[in-house]
């Protein structure tokens, strides 16, 4: 569109008006017929032509034509005259404005000869709003030799079928217009599930609203209620810098109270308009759109906002295209919020299970693990731990997995003892739905949920034969299938086992199959018991006691001298998970500063503990009768209580069962007790 220049000399004539109430066309022959039928091809021909733009280019020699007019132009009359389409060569330097405004103004068609100073011939102009009804702001204007007073009539005519033809080919246009916006966010919204941060998420978004709209620039604010303010978490020409402002303040802060959409023509003449952004950066705002951003669940969570529309003004259906934007661009922001706070979860327990899985110890057995455990971790191949109850099997386990390149996957560990027999299929591989009487629901099995990660079997030495046989296969061909389904599942997990049985002795009696301890013990670790390794004592009751004194919200407890001596004189029977259950009640439980040999008084003096072997038993049997007599103490110490006996002990409560069994003490109670 172009702005006319102010008009040049001219010499005008009186202008000669015809209003609307001339247009009795039936009355007037095959004249008027002619004029009706050019209106409604104009009509048919706006219906069927993509826009105004493309209706304008096609018709206005049309209009010329019919006239035989040497220029003819719509022309639109706002804060100056702008040129909507116009045809031919204007012959003279400016339009008659006089005219065009009082043909506005009387709402009829005005013919007005003019002839420039320069030379003789002359002109006409003939202008006709486009709508009846005072309300146009729209002209058809004609200019030619041999317009004259008979031309208003059909002048008027043509600018009746035009104004309704134009405003068929604005309405196509802006449907044309909302599909497109339309197409155009849902491109954004699939975009927008690209981005793996909040804050390259805010920069798409405000970087693809000021393209959507047209726009110079585009800000996203943050309602921050805890400290009513606002945050500038993206604002285009803002980057990098933080920008808070209280959440009454300005049109955004109208806009985040009210909820309501805010369109502002005029920002420096808006008293509601805030100027801090502009000052600070310089940037001088001239019109704005805000519009509330609403979350999934229907909260105001900030204020989305575009600034200065490059052509025109902001309208409705800009409104309405950033208001759709905004739900999905909360909807992501939401998403990608989840899935940032997953992620620092996920790291925060990484590192605390890290920490919690660190191989204390200055043995030489120790030194030696963690060096094999290092080299380990860089591999997938399975892993069997052996040794006895307490010793430590499952923090080997977990540094083979936090120390490698599975850590960010799940650990999923499996206590094959504490599973029944005709549950542990299920447990290890899933189940479909009816596969059984209480699969009420299909259930995801260990290996599933392990997926990328480590599965850890605990007590492998216990687990069916039906049992080995399918983990044998699952081992070779990576493939498991849930119980009750026949759709195989492809699997990618690191398998660690361990036992406290010997599972060498176990083979050689059939009691685990041979070819699942070889695939099994690729890699074999065994570690010693706490009372092999007497320099590792010391070492972890100091760690055990640092870690269990941040829980109890104390100081670490130091040691003293006698209390050492007391540590150091004990069998550890039950190994490290004895010394840890022990320095966990000590950090809690203390009433002092500093451990003394008082609080360990539960524990037994080796001089004068009764279970202490008998040099004239085997070493086997004199083992058997001091796990007896310990049993029995702590089950005493207890009051009889098996679930808080186990606990003492670092057992299950069904495995205290099965090791009374296997001891053959007479005192086993019923396990349902």
């Amino acid at each position: 569109m172009e702005v006319f220049a102010p008009p040049g000399p001219l010499a005008v004539s009186q202008p000669i008006w015809q209003n609307w109430s001339h247009l009795p066309w039936l009355e007037r022959g095959n004249s008027a017929a002619n004029e009706l039928q050019f209106c409604f091809r104009l009509l048919e021909s706006a219906a069927q032509t993509d826009g105004l733009t493309a209706f304008l280019k096609h018709e206005l020699p049309e209009v010329a034509s019919e006239f035989a007019a040497q220029w003819v132009g719509i022309v639109q009359r706002g804060s100056d005259w702008e040129r909507l389409g116009e045809f031919g060569r204007l012959p003279v330097e400016s339009l008659p404005f006089r005219l065009m405004t009082e043909a506005l103004e009387r709402d009829a068609a005005g013919l007005l000869s003019v002839s420039p100073t320069d030379h003789g011939s002359g002109w006409v102009f003939c202008a006709a709003p486009l709508h009846k009804g005072g309300t146009s702001s729209e002209l058809l204007v004609l200019c030619g030799r041999g317009l004259t007073s008979k031309s208003l009539v059909s002048t008027l005519a043509v600018a009746w079928a035009l104004g309704w033809a134009v405003d068929v080919a604005r309405r196509r246009d802006g449907a044309a217009q909302r599909v497109d916006r339309l197409r155009t966010t849902l491109r954004i919204a699939s975009q927008l599930t690209t981005a793996r941060d909040s804050t390259s998420l805010l920069a798409m978004i405000a970087r693809e609203a000021a393209r959507l709209l047209d726009a110079d620039r585009s800000s996203i604010f943050m309602w921050d209620r805890a400290h009513h303010e606002v945050v500038a978490c993206q604002a285009l020409g803002y980057e990098g810098r933080s920008l808070r402002l209280p959440d009454k303040a300005g049109i955004v802060g109208e806009c985040l109270q009210t909820g309501k959409s805010i369109t502002v023509e005029e920002a420096y003449s808006d008293s509601r308009f805030h100027r801090q952004v502009d000052v600070e950066t310089g940037y001088k705002t001239r019109n704005l759109l805000c519009v509330p951003l609403v979350d999934p669940q229907g909260q105001i969570i900030g204020v989305f906002e575009a600034l200065n529309k490059r052509h025109g003004a902001f309208n409705a259906d800009d409104e309405e295209s950033l208001t759709e934007l905004g739900v999905q661009a909360a909807a992501a922001l939401a998403n990608t919020r989840e899935h940032e706070h997953l992620a620092r979860r996920h790291r925060h327990l990484t590192e605390q299970v890290t920490r919690g899985v660190t191989l204390i110890g200055n043995s030489p057995a120790i030194v030696a693990l963690r060096s094999t455990v290092d080299r380990l971790a860089a591999t997938d191949l399975p892993v069997l731990i052996l040794g006895e109850s307490g010793t430590g099997k499952e923090v080997v386990a977990q540094s083979l997995h936090y120390a490698g390149s599975r850590r960010d996957n799940p650990f999923i560990a499996v206590n094959c003892a504490a599973v029944t027999e005709s549950l542990l299929e299920s447990e290890l591989f899933g189940h479909e739905k009816g596969a059984f009487t209480d699969a009420r629901e299909a259930h995801q099995g260990k290996f599933e949920l392990a997926e990328g990660g480590t599965l850890f079997l605990d007590e492998i030495g216990d687990m069916s034969a039906a049992g080995q046989a399918k983990l044998l296969r699952v081992l070779e061909q990576k493939v498991i299938t849930r119980v009750g389904g026949s759709q195989p599942i492809h699997i990618n997990v690191r398998v660690v086992a361990a036992t406290n049985v010997n599972l060498a002795e176990a083979v050689r009696n059939k009691k685990f199959r041979e070819d699942l301890y070889y695939r099994l013990s690729v890699v074999a670790l065994e570690l010693l018991p706490l009372r092999a390794r007497p320099d590792d004592i010391l070492p972890l009751a100091e760690h055990f006691l640092e870690r269990f004194g941040q829980q109890a919200r104390r100081k670490p407890l130091a040691l003293s001298p006698e209390a050492r001596a007391r540590l150091m004189s004990h069998s550890w029977p039950g190994n490290v998970r004895e010394l840890r259950n022990l320095m966990e009640r000590v950090s809690f439980l203390c009433t002092n500063d500093r451990v003394e040999p008082a609080d360990l008084e539960f524990i037994l003096s080796p001089n004068r503990d009764p279970a202490g072997p008998d040099v004239d038993l085997r070493l086997t049997e004199a083992t058997s009768r001091f796990q007896r007599e310990y049993i029995r103490r702590t089950i005493k110490r207890a009051a009889g209580n098996m679930t808080d006996a186990a606990t003492l002990l670092g057992l299950h409560r069904s495995n205290l069962y099965r090791k009374m069994r296997q001891l053959k003490m007479s005192e086993v109670p019923e396990e349902s007790n």
